[in-house]
């Protein structure tokens, strides 16, 4: 009954899907079509966005409210891992699928799955999230929300039958949209995309983009008013002489974004270990996180309210209630001291709400130890008496900038966030002069971002190099040939002139009773005795085969592949699974037409 009732449902959303498609068919075409959902994409991760900070700033004022500021608050040891569990009780039992690391979840369906994102990201991450944050995760909202931007583009241009191309475009207007949305900054959402989702900008592209950052961005101020996510007033205009301290917290960013990325790591690999072991996953990352949240509660949530006190601070005092809810309050002396081990155990307690079942992002975090950082740093520049003064609250923005654009390879996009998010326009120089030395840094040490470098590895990742690009798009499933004759290394030479007549190439694969491939026939090698009658019955197959010089895996990334045919000069490899068993062959020439083809496409404005 319920296999009946789920085939009626998918046959009434196939009749709407083309009805829809025909009706656009008939009265839109594709560039207005792409136009108009990149629209409805920006109005639909602008409600989603809004959705999101405000679930999770009413969990937040629900439970934190009654808080005493001056001492320690022994719920900071439970509420975290009060939401983790509910975290995962909801992906496990509800959701049923991973949303954990949407940036890079959303690089692997561009990738692989030809931009194809499930309907249920549409709104799973946003409650995941939000759970997770307000209830003291020590992650950020923004990769969540961009999954569900991006999901949205996906599953609309779904709807409407857009090709696999213009779904690319869409999850890129989703991805943009949630970045405008979720900051009220439409130029970072487009350079975003351009920079850490890698769609490739042109012309065509340029307008649904900046449609759906535009239209998320004004959504975004009816929904929420005026008022930038960070208050910002310029202590001190940036002069010449302020270049020297700009390049080297640029580079501290850069050493600082390596320790974010690696130690984020490590701590992934430890709760990796754990994957069929929930409980002892949840333990310890609860443990981790709540512990780390009593210490130094600024790690709690997002930690812009953090950011925003060192942004505006004027006087020690000030400055002092990032100490707040600590065992550190009232003692100005341990400011610098407690917000170097904060910077230090940023990416643990990340990593345990992450690992120990919660669901969030990295994007909030770099921001947060770029904003510490920049302080940090400016404060004892100052301290040491060094001949330029550096405001501490221009560099805590500096920061912010370097450090997310070191985590995530883009420059770009750390300039225009920051100078966005906090009206700090008039720090353009230093923004760029941070961001690109934070880059350069750490390109030395890591040519990934923090969300591309998981793909990187596996040979999945998408590229502005375009024959990479198609390489990693095109399917090895796609050319693999199936339809060939093989034959038996005891067969005798007559049998094998009947299966050769038989046969449509100029290769036929030798397989023993269990199908592994033992060897090969060229026909070109044995033309000289396959037409000699008197020989059909004194050679066998085994005398006349081959062994196999190159052979290729299904798991065998794309430019493995072509690597291969340009080094053997094969017009044929074989492609056999695990155990050694022939699942078909690849053609050169088909391989090469078909790469000439979507090179064409992936070209083509």
């Amino acid at each position: 009954m319920e296999e009946t009732t789920t085939l009626l449902t998918d046959n009434k959303r196939d009749r709407l899907q083309d009805r829809l498609y025909e009706w656009r068919r008939q009265h839109l075409s594709d560039r207005q079509a792409t136009i108009i959902l990149a629209f409805f994409i920006g109005f639909f991760a602008s409600v989603a966005a809004y959705t999101l900070h405000s679930i999770i700033h009413e969990i937040q004022r629900l439970l934190t409210s009654n808080f005493n500021s001056a001492s320690s608050n022994w719920m900071y040891l439970l509420f975290p891992v009060i939401g983790i569990f509910i975290t995962s009780l909801f992906v496990r039992h509800v959701v049923k699928d991973n949303i954990s690391h949407g940036i890079t979840r959303i690089l692997y369906a561009i990738s692989s799955k030809r931009s194809q994102l499930k309907g249920h990201n549409c709104w799973t991450s946003v409650i995941a999230s939000a759970v997770t944050i307000g209830f003291g995760g020590s992650v950020g909202a923004e990769a969540p929300i961009v999954l569900t931007g991006s999901a949205i583009g996906s599953n609309l241009g779904k709807w409407f039958r857009m090709d696999n191309k213009t779904l690319m475009l869409l999850v890129g207007c989703g991805a943009a949209a949630a970045i405008a949305g979720i900051f009220k900054a439409p130029i970072a959402g487009l350079v975003f995309t351009l920079e850490v989702l890698m769609v490739d900008l042109s012309m065509a592209s340029l307008l649904p983009i900046l449609t759906s950052a535009v239209t998320a961005t004004c959504f975004t101020y009816i929904f929420v008013g005026c008022d930038s996510l960070f208050t910002f007033h310029l202590d001190n205009e940036w002069s010449v002489e302020r270049v020297y301290p700009n390049i080297l917290l640029g580079i501290v960013c850069g050493l600082t974004s390596l320790y974010f990325i690696r130690s984020m790591s490590a701590c992934e690999m430890l709760f990796t270990r754990l994957k069929n072991h929930r409980y002892a996953k949840l333990a310890l990352g609860g443990v981790m996180l709540s512990s780390l949240i009593f210490i130094f509660p600024v790690l709690y949530g997002e930690g812009y309210s953090a950011i925003n006190i060192l942004l505006n601070g004027t006087s020690e005092d000030d400055w002092n209630q990032v100490l707040k809810n600590s065992l550190f309050y009232g003692n100005g002396y341990m400011l610098l001291p407690y917000i170097a081990l904060v910077i230090f155990t940023k990416t643990f307690a990340t990593a345990a709400t992450n690992g120990g079942g919660g669901c969030g992002g990295t994007f909030a975090p770099s921001l947060f130890v770029g904003g510490f950082l920049g302080f940090l740093f400016a404060r004892l520049w100052n301290i040491n008496g060094f001949d330029v003064y550096v405001p501490e609250k221009n560099f805590t923005m500096l920061g912010m900038a370097g450090v997310m654009a070191g985590v995530m390879h883009a420059p770009l996009t750390g300039i225009f966030l920051i100078a966005e998010i906090t009206n700090g326009y008039s720090l353009f120089m230093p923004l760029m002069i941070v961001s690109i030395s934070s880059v350069m840094t750490i390109s030395i040490f890591e040519p990934h971002s923090i969300y591309a470098m998981r793909l990187a590895r596996e040979g999945k990742l998408v590229t502005h190099h375009t024959d990479k690009s198609v390489l990693t798009l095109m399917s090895l499933d796609s050319v693999v040939e199936r339809d060939f004759t093989h034959v038996s290394p005891d067969m005798k030479l007559g049998k094998l002139v009947n299966a050769i007549s038989k046969s449509h190439t100029s290769f036929i694969p030798v397989v023993n009773e269990a199908g592994i491939m033992l060897g090969e026939i060229d026909i070109t090698k044995i033309r000289h005795i396959m037409f000699r009658a008197e020989l059909y019955n004194k050679f066998t197959v085994s005398q006349l085969m081959l062994p196999i010089n190159k052979r290729l895996g299904m798991n065998d990334p794309m430019e493995t592949v072509m690597q291969k045919f340009d080094t053997t000069g094969a017009r044929y490899l074989p492609v056999l699974n695990t155990d050694g068993v022939i699942t078909g062959y690849i053609s050169r020439t088909r391989l090469y037409s078909m790469y000439r083809k979507m090179v064409a496409d992936f070209s083509n404005e």
